[in-house]
C-alpha cells in the first residue's frame, strides 16, 4: 500500500464551515434591498469588515466610521453590536465532512480571517471547533490572508509541510496565495464537490452506491 498523499487538511471558517453573512442582520434593519445593499458596498463595506479581521479594534472602527458617516451611526454600530445575528449556522454538509476526516485520524486546522474580539463568540457557538489541532486567527496574528506570511505563519507553528497540505478555502485570491507556496488548494464552492476532491486526494473514501 503506497504512503498517502497528505498528513493534514486546513480548513477556511467562514463560507466553508459557518455561514456568515452580514445581509442576514441587515435584511432586519432595511425595508428596502437596494439600500441595504447600497450600505454594504458603501458604508461597512467589506474592506472595512476586513480591517477589524487584521487586528483593528471594533470601538475603533465603529467610531471612525460613524463620524464618517454620521446618519448611519446606529446601522454601523449594530454590525458590531448584533455581530451573532450574522450567523445562520454551521455548513451541515461540511461539517460531515470534518467529522468524517476526524474520524479517520486526518491532523485537522483552521486559517481564518476573523476578528479576534468576534472569534471567541463563534469558537464557544460552534463545538465542531474542537476538531482542530490548531487554528490560526487573522486578528489575534495581526496578519490577514491572502498575505502569504499568514499561511507561512500556520505551516511553521504546526510543522506542516505545504506540499503534503490540502487547504480549503471559499475565496479564489485565498486559495490562489495557498497555492502559490505549494499547498494543494482547494477552492469551495459545496461541500458535495469538496468531497470528490478529498476523495481524489485520497482523504476520503467514495460512498458506494
Amino acid at each position: 500500500m503506497s504512503a498517502a498523499r497528505f498528513d493534514a487538511v486546513v480548513f477556511d471558517l467562514g463560507g466553508v464551515l459557518v455561514d456568515w453573512n452580514p445581509r442576514y442582520l441587515y435584511r432586519q434593519l432595511f425595508d428596502d434591498e437596494a439600500a441595504m445593499e447600497r450600505f454594504l458596498a458603501e458604508v461597512c463595506t467589506s474592506h472595512w469588515n476586513e480591517q477589524q479581521d487584521a487586528g483593528r479594534p471594533w470601538c475603533e472602527a465603529i467610531a471612525a466610521l460613524s463620524a464618517e458617516h454620521p446618519q448611519h451611526a446606529a446601522l454601523i454600530a449594530a454590525y458590531r453590536g448584533r455581530w451573532d445575528e450574522m450567523l445562520r449556522g454551521p455548513i451541515a454538509g461540511s461539517v460531515a465532512i470534518l467529522d468524517e476526516l476526524r474520524a479517520r485520524g486526518v491532523p485537522l486546522y483552521a486559517l481564518t480571517n476573523w476578528s479576534q474580539e468576534t472569534f471567541p463568540l463563534a469558537r464557544r457557538i460552534y463545538r465542531f471547533m474542537e476538531a482542530f489541532r490548531g487554528i490560526v486567527v487573522s486578528g489575534e496574528e495581526r496578519l490577514i490572508k491572502p498575505d502569504p506570511a499568514i499561511y507561512r505563519l500556520l505551516l511553521s507553528r504546526h510543522g506542516l509541510d505545504a506540499a503534503r497540505t490540502v487547504y480549503i478555502d471559499d475565496a479564489p485570491r485565498n486559495v490562489e496565495a495557498a497555492a502559490r507556496l505549494g499547498m494543494h488548494a482547494l477552492h469551495f464552492r459545496d461541500p458535495a464537490t469538496l468531497r470528490e476532491a478529498l476523495c481524489r486526494a485520497g482523504l476520503l473514501e467514495a460512498a458506494r452506491g
